[in-house]
C-alpha cells in the first residue's frame, strides 16, 4: 500500500529587504526607539551636565531594554547596529570641530611631560592592574583609555576602533563616571587644601579628570583660570587619541592575522597554508580607520579658521546628540547578566587607575 503523506502548505517567508531603501526601512523601528530616548537623554544631561547626556543615554538604554519587552525584539537589531557602529563613528568625525591645534600650542612644553606621564601612568596601570585583578579585554583597554584620555569620548572612539563589546562599553562608561563624581567634588577642596596655584590646578584637572564637562565643572569651580587653563589642556590631551586610535586598531590587525594563520594551518596543514595568511594584503582602511580620518580633517579646519566660532556650540550639540544615540544603543542592546558576569573588578580597576592619574599628575608637577 502506498501512503501518501499530505503536507499543510508553507507560509512563504518575507523576503529580506535589499537596497538602500530596504535597509533603512529595517532600522526604522530600531532608530526610532534610539531617538525617542536620546530626545530624553540629551535634555537631561544639559540640566545635570556633570552626569551628561551620553550616561543618560546608555541607563535609558539598559532600562527600556529590560522593561520593555518590546524594545527587545529582534525588528529593532538593525536600528540598534546602525546607531551603536555608524552615529557612534560620525560622532568622532564631529568631535574634531572642538579641537584647535592654535591652542593646543599655547598650552606651552611646560605641560606636556605631565600630560604625556598621566597617560603612561593610566596606559600602563591598565595593563599591569587589570591582568592582577583578571581584568582582561575590551574592558581592560576601554577604562585604560577612557582614564588616560578623555572619559565617554575616548571610550566612544576606542569602541568604534576595536568593535568593543556592549558590556565592557557599558561598564567603562559607568566606571568613568563614577569617578568624575567624585574627582569634581573633591578636587577643589584638595586643591586650596594644597595651596595651588589656577595654573597648578588647572592642569590637574585637565589631566586627572576625564569627561570634559566634568573638567568644566572642577576648574571654574576652582577659579575663573583654572577653568580656562583646563579646558586647554584637555583639548591638548584629546588629541592622544590618533595615536592610540591606531594602535589599537593595529593590535587588531594583528591579532586577526595571528587567527587566520592558524586557521590556514590548522585546515591546509602545510606551511604553504600557514604563511598565506601573511601574504594576504592589508586594506588601508582598516589600518586608518575612516571616522579617524575625519576626526583629523574637522581638527585642521577647526585649527585654519574654516569653521566659524559661531558654529561650534551647535556643532558640540550634534556631537554629543550623536553619541548620545549610539550609547542609548548600546544600553538597549545590553543584557544584565553580561555585567553581572564581570562582577565588580573592572570597578576597582577604574579606582585604582583613577588614584594613580591623580596623585601621579601632582607629583610630576611638582618635578617640572
Amino acid at each position: 500500500m502506498v501512503h501518501i503523506e499530505v503536507r499543510p502548505p508553507v507560509a512563504p517567508t518575507a523576503p529580506t529587504p535589499a537596497g538602500p531603501s530596504g535597509r533603512l526601512l529595517s532600522r526604522l523601528p530600531g532608530l526610532g526607539i534610539v531617538l525617542a530616548l536620546t530626545a530624553i537623554a540629551v535634555p537631561l544631561g544639559r540640566l545635570v551636565p556633570v552626569v551628561g547626556g551620553p550616561v543618560f543615554g546608555i541607563v535609558l538604554g539598559v532600562l527600556g531594554g529590560v522593561l520593555i519587552p518590546a524594545f527587545r525584539s529582534e525588528t529593532c537589531r538593525p536600528g540598534y547596529d546602525f546607531a551603536s557602529k555608524t552615529l557612534l563613528q560620525l560622532s568622532i568625525v564631529v568631535l574634531g570641530t572642538g579641537l584647535s591645534l592654535q591652542q593646543v600650542a599655547r598650552v606651552g612644553i611646560s605641560s606636556l611631560p605631565v600630560m604625556l606621564g598621566t597617560l603612561a601612568l593610566a596606559l600602563g596601570g591598565a595593563w599591569f592592574f587589570g591582568r592582577l585583578l583578571g581584568v582582561r579585554g575590551d574592558t581592560q583597554i576601554l577604562i585604560g583609555v577612557g582614564t588616560a584620555i578623555c572619559g565617554g569620548s575616548a571610550i566612544a572612539a576606542a569602541t568604534a576602533a576595536i568593535g568593543a563589546k556592549r558590556s565592557s562599553t557599558a561598564y567603562a562608561l559607568a566606571t568613568i563616571f563614577t569617578f568624575n563624581i567624585v574627582a569634581v567634588l573633591t578636587f577643589p577642596p584638595i586643591g586650596h587644601l594644597l595651596g595651588m596655584s589656577s595654573e597648578a590646578f588647572g592642569l590637574w584637572a585637565g589631566t586627572a579628570v576625564n569627561d570634559t564637562s566634568s573638567v568644566v565643572a572642577a576648574g571654574y569651580a576652582y577659579s575663573q583660570a583654572a577653568g580656562d587653563q583646563a579646558i586647554v589642556v584637555k583639548l591638548t590631551r584629546s588629541l592622544t587619541l590618533i595615536p592610540i586610535v591606531l594602535t589599537l586598531v593595529a593590535l587588531k590587525i594583528r591579532r586577526e592575522n595571528r587567527a587566520a594563520r592558524a586557521l590556514d594551518a590548522a585546515s591546509e596543514g602545510s606551511y604553504e597554508g600557514a604563511t598565506a595568511s601573511i601574504r594576504r594584503p592589508l586594506p588601508w582602511r582598516k589600518l586608518v580607520p575612516l571616522f579617524l580620518i575625519g576626526f583629523i580633517a574637522t581638527a585642521g579646519l577647526r585649527s585654519a579658521g574654516v569653521v566659524p566660532e559661531a558654529w561650534l556650540p551647535t556643532l558640540s550639540l550634534i556631537s554629543s546628540i550623536l553619541i548620545t544615540a549610539a550609547l542609548a544603543a548600546i544600553g538597549l542592546s545590553l543584557r544584565p547578566r553580561e555585567l553581572r558576569d564581570a562582577g565588580p573588578r573592572p570597578l576597582l580597576l577604574g579606582a585604582i587607575l583613577w588614584v594613580l592619574v591623580a596623585v601621579g599628575s601632582l607629583v610630576l608637577q611638582s618635578f617640572s
